[in-house]
């Protein structure tokens, strides 16, 4: 199973989670955010990691200007967009980097958010359900409600995100069948700073799943 750790700030810790189990890494590229790193400070993470960890910017309303920058900048190897972007936006995208992931994030508040996020499945790599809140795009520590997402089987890849933890992450596996999961502040001391002893756990609990 995909094991995505999202909010990496320092290379040390970046590192360490990589060697601890995770696949892939997520940067938050939106500068309100806690959570947020300069694209100068992703590369210093990345030169300490394994080539083989997947690498992902995480953008909210941004440009396509202010992606290609980043992307100028850190050697990404996928983009995961957490705002209101458009279908339209996703395919520019696809278009100017046929070579990276596109990771469609949907923000779960009613059923309606999940035929909302079937109309991306052409147009982007990967879905992501994270829960709701009104003032954070991500990070809020707050839990989808699982049973509700039982049905939900889209024709590609998706992971699950919103207030997963090492104590949870079991209860909800054994509801839902995602191809991957996403975790931030469930593995933190505090925004950015992320507890590698709660990782250590998470993937403790998850063996032999992944």
């Amino acid at each position: 199973m995909r094991v995505k750790i999202c909010g990496i700030t320092k290379p040390d810790q970046g590192k360490a989670i990589t060697e601890l189990g995770a696949t892939t890494l997520g940067f938050i590229c939106v500068p309100s955010s806690p959570r947020f790193i300069t694209p100068q400070d992703i590369q210093a993470v990345i030169q300490v990691l394994p080539k083989t960890v997947e690498r992902i910017g995480v953008f909210a309303n941004a440009s396509l200007d202010e992606i290609r920058q980043t992307l100028s900048e850190a050697k990404l190897t996928g983009i995961q967009l957490h705002g209101n972007e458009s279908l339209e936006f996703c395919d520019r995208l696809r278009q100017f980097f046929p070579d990276l992931e596109i990771i469609k994030a949907i923000r779960v508040k009613t059923p309606e958010a999940l035929d909302l996020a079937e109309t991306y499945i052409h147009h982007v790599d990967t879905l992501l359900l994270d829960a709701y809140h009104p003032q954070q795009l991500g990070g809020t520590g707050h839990t989808l409600d699982w049973h509700s997402l039982q049905q939900f089987r889209p024709a590609c890849a998706w992971l699950l995100a919103g207030g997963l933890t090492p104590e949870n992450v079991l209860e909800a596996l054994t509801l839902l069948k995602p191809d991957g999961i996403d975790l931030s502040s469930g593995v933190e001391c505090s925004p950015g700073d992320k507890d590698l002893t709660k990782v250590a756990q998470l993937f403790q609990v998850l063996s032999p799943s992944v």
